[in-house]
């Protein structure tokens, strides 16, 4: 029997069905992945399995004596107790140890004549024995490798912090089926890394909900995407599903095509005036009458977002250059003695643990902090749109409208004029979600208010900090998009891995002590350029009952998105060209070396980084291209 076993289920909440007669079912070992756009009802599906929600129809059935455990999307708000307490609520057997431990305690102390010595002892040892020491020093253990006090109470830790206690709790108890949804929201990349090592491990049924895609490609086994009520089910991996996806779509809309091409023939036959009706076929009649019903009932995918940032004038070649900073917050110390040069169309990640001062960094960097020592100077004709993670730009008491157009009825982007209600509809508000308060608004629905003011705003620096809370993969492949289209400079702090990856030429990484190191290159360039003290010591050998851990592929395969990474690199090969010649220009105008010396060197260090660049890009066009018509030979011998 499976794990879980879903019949026929429908559900809806007044308006059209989430679920329309779907099935599904789910065996021991699998690690299935949830996706689909935000309000398709990834996390309703869990909160089913999780008998929280039932169905309007349809049933859910879990194996008997199968114990499940689920972390929320959204901390649960003042959870009682501490850290400890916490973690232990989660072991099915430490309440009732504890139980008994405390009864048979009270039990001798009240006795008119107190055991022996020798008596208490054995009895000491028939409690371990049971297992109430045994599991309380699982517990320590488990807190110990968060790093926090497990006499700390649970409300005072941060949102990351939070979501990685209720996960040990989750998984202390050793459920035969998790269910995760957005596991990886608030917590750093070391964390991250440590989870997909954890659910790689885990030998129960997974179910989770992520907008993490390497997270998503390294543990599911199998996808499953929620789509206008139905479920689009492939055994395999994420990036397989993706060039799935994509040829399922294409059938479709060549099906509907089709099929409305029919129906309008149809009804011109059906409007053709007193001969067809005089001779026209009842069963034909009837036949039209259920195309209508099937046009009619038809869901169509829902719209895409569409975002176009408003580029200002160029900036000047020199964006900032830091010298020697520090900076501490009482006795911490953020940074110590760093520097830095970024130029005109770089594309900085900032990279490091929660709370080792990212958002400080880019701050300091963009002129809002001062460094304690140290100088920061900026360049000229900046004009920043600052994306922040906490979302403060927001005023929760008005209107997406008066948010986005403070008061206007209208936006400008890119010189065109645009009513502020389409502005938003790209951005997938209807015009009743318009003219909400933001204080309704889901959390991706706030990040997408927010990219949505962001682009209004002109700019030539795009500052982003944590930008991809909450939305979904499809919104987070068209941001990714446009940075990657994006001709000013960026600075971006995320722990999304596959976003630094596409978007990034170098990255900032604090790597313990104050201490900040640049690298070339996104979040994988960092791995194999960091020092050797730096990198993780060797995990301990797997004991021989613990299942195999999960390596990667050796060979790597054109999938969705090397094929984006190809269509892009001619535009990127000839954007370097074009500032290649414009640095030769600027080199030979005598006019440069009446300029500031920093300037003059920071252009001389620009014309000798591209040519280095456009070899790399020129390498990686043609190694896209023989991945590409090695999978085309591939698929033609099969």
């Amino acid at each position: 029997m499976a794990f879980i076993s879903m019949q026929g289920i429908s559900l809806s909440y007044g308006g059209v069905p989430l679920f329309d007669g779907v099935n599904l079912t789910i065996e021991q070992g699998e690690k299935v992945g949830l996706v689909g756009r935000n309000g398709s009802g990834k996390s309703t599906l869990l909160r089913l399995i999780n008998r929280s929600v039932k169905p309007d129809s349809g049933a859910v059935s879990v194996q008997k004596g199968v114990h499940t455990a689920y972390l929320s999307q959204k901390v649960p708000r003042e959870i009682p107790g501490t850290v400890f307490d916490v973690v232990a609520g989660g072991s099915r057997e430490y309440d009732d140890l504890i139980t008994q431990h405390q009864s048979l305690s009270a039990g001798l102390l009240n006795e008119e004549t107190p055991p022996p010595h020798e008596e208490l002892d054995r009895i000491r040892h028939t409690l371990e024995m049971e297992g109430v020491w045994y599991k309380r020093e699982q517990v320590s253990k488990v807190i110990s490798q968060l790093g926090v006090d497990a006499g700390r109470d649970f409300d005072s830790l941060s949102a990351g912090l939070k979501r990685q206690v209720l996960l040990k709790r989750a998984l202390i108890g050793q459920p035969d089926i998790l269910l995760l949804d957005e596991p990886t929201n608030h917590m750093d990349i070391d964390s991250i890394k440590e989870l997909e090592d954890t659910m790689v491990r885990f030998t129960g049924a997974l179910i989770f909900v992520t907008h993490d895609r390497m997270f998503l490609q390294r543990i599911a086994t199998r996808i499953v995407e929620i789509d206008r009520g139905r479920l689009f089910d492939q055994c395999c991996d994420y990036e397989t599903f993706l060039v799935r996806r994509s040829a399922d779509r294409e059938a479709e809309e060549t099906q509907n095509a089709l099929f409305d091409k029919k129906l309008l023939q149809e009804e011109h036959w059906i409007r053709g005036g007193i001969k067809a009706r005089r001779t026209r076929n009842e069963g034909r009649v009837r036949e039209l009458e259920r195309m209508r019903e099937v046009r009619r009932s038809r869901r169509e995918r829902p719209g895409m977002v569409k975002m176009e940032a408003n580029e200002a004038e160029r900036s000047g070649t020199l964006v900032v250059k830091a010298e020697n900073i520090g900076f501490n917050y009482g006795d911490t110390q953020i940074a110590s003695k760093f520097s830095t040069t970024i130029l005109k169309g770089d594309r900085i990640g900032i990279l490091g643990p929660n709370g080792s001062g990212k958002t400080t960094l880019l701050r300091i960097l963009i002129g809002m902090l001062s460094p304690v020592t140290g100088t920061i100077r900026l360049g000229a004709n900046l004009q920043i749109s600052y994306f922040d993670q906490l979302l403060e730009q927001l005023d929760e008491n008005k209107t997406a409208i008066e948010n986005v157009g403070d008061g206007k009825d209208t936006v400008i982007v890119n010189g065109k004029t645009r009513h502020i209600i389409g502005y938003l509809q790209d951005f997938l508000f209807s015009p009743d979600q318009a003219r909400s308060l933001v204080s309704v608004l889901s959390g991706g629905e706030r990040n997408r208010l927010m990219l949505a003011r962001l682009f209004t705003r002109p700019s030539n620096l795009l500052v982003l900090d944590e930008p991809t809370n909450d939305l979904d993969i499809e919104t987070l492949d068209l941001l990714e998009d446009l940075l990657m289209s994006y001709t000013g400079t960026i600075l971006l702090v995320s722990h999304d891995r596959t976003l630094v990856n596409n978007i990034v030429t170098s990255t900032l990484v604090f790597e313990g002590d104050s201490v900040v190191n640049e690298y070339v290159g996104g979040y994988d360039d960092w791995l194999r350029q960091r020092p050797q003290e730096a990198r993780p010591s060797k995990a301990p050998v797997a004991k021989q009952d613990a299942p195999p851990v999960q390596s990667p592929r050796a060979r790597p395969r054109f999938g969705f998105r090397q094929q984006k990474e190809l269509d892009a690199l001619p535009q990127t090969i000839e954007s370097l060209e074009r500032e290649q010649h414009e640095l030769l220009q600027a080199m030979g105008d005598p006019g440069l070396y009446k300029r500031d010396k920093a300037e003059i060197v920071a252009i001389n260090d620009r014309l000798e980084a591209v040519p280095k660049l456009l070899a790399e890009a020129y390498a990686r066009w043609e190694e896209l291209e023989q991945l590409r018509l090695d999978g085309e030979n591939s698929r033609q011998s099969k």
